[in-house]
């Protein structure tokens, strides 16, 4: 079992994309879910609002399952939950498991979450501490607080590193002006 690091409440996983070492790339991937209660699936899941979220509809454990067209590099996969809002339905076991697809998939980490309350950082990486490469990401609720069947999960965003310029080392756009014209370096 690990803990998670949690970052400060309020802070938010996008302030690791404004240092230019990482990117969201959740958007290349496809999306799919255990079950859902109508109106509460992938979109709201990945809608960037913190009061909208996935329900699941089933007995556990309930998936969540990311899949890359191509093998791809993830560094820190980052969940939104919060206890006080949710109760029973916030997760309080979750696995973490990675792999080519759903017949080869390996547990990367078990976490255990104790009234979790605004983002929960989870870092992936290999034996050599690098950024894992993989096809496919599955997270699975194990259990809930209070016992609870059903899960609510708010948000997951998946972050991959930055990579350096193959022309030449450039540095790091961090403010947000710089930002703005980065695509035209």
């Amino acid at each position: 079992m690990t803990t998670p690091s949690k970052t400060p409440p309020g802070e938010d996983p996008k302030q690791l994309e404004r240092t230019g070492t990482v990117r969201e790339i959740g958007s290349q991937a496809v999306w799919s879910l255990s079950s859902c209660k109508p109106g509460f699936g992938v979109d709201q899941l990945r809608d960037d609002n913190l009061e909208t979220y996935w329900q699941s509809d089933g007995s556990q454990p309930h998936l969540v399952n990311i899949q890359f067209r191509r093998k791809t590099t993830v560094k820190t996969l980052c969940i939104y939950a919060d206890y006080k809002s949710d109760e029973s339905y916030t997760p309080s076991k979750v696995s973490v498991r990675v792999g080519n697809n759903f017949h080869d998939l390996k547990e990367m980490r078990q976490l255990e979450l104790v009234e979790p309350s605004g983002w929960i950082h989870i870092p992936l990486a290999d034996v050599n501490k690098k950024p894992i490469r993989t096809f496919m990401i599955q997270i699975a609720v194990l259990a809930n607080h209070q016992n609870g069947r059903d899960t609510h999960m708010r948000q997951i965003k998946v972050y991959t590193p930055v990579e350096e310029s193959s022309i030449g080392k450039f540095p790091r756009c961090t403010t947000i002006d710089f930002m703005m014209y980065r695509c035209i370096r």
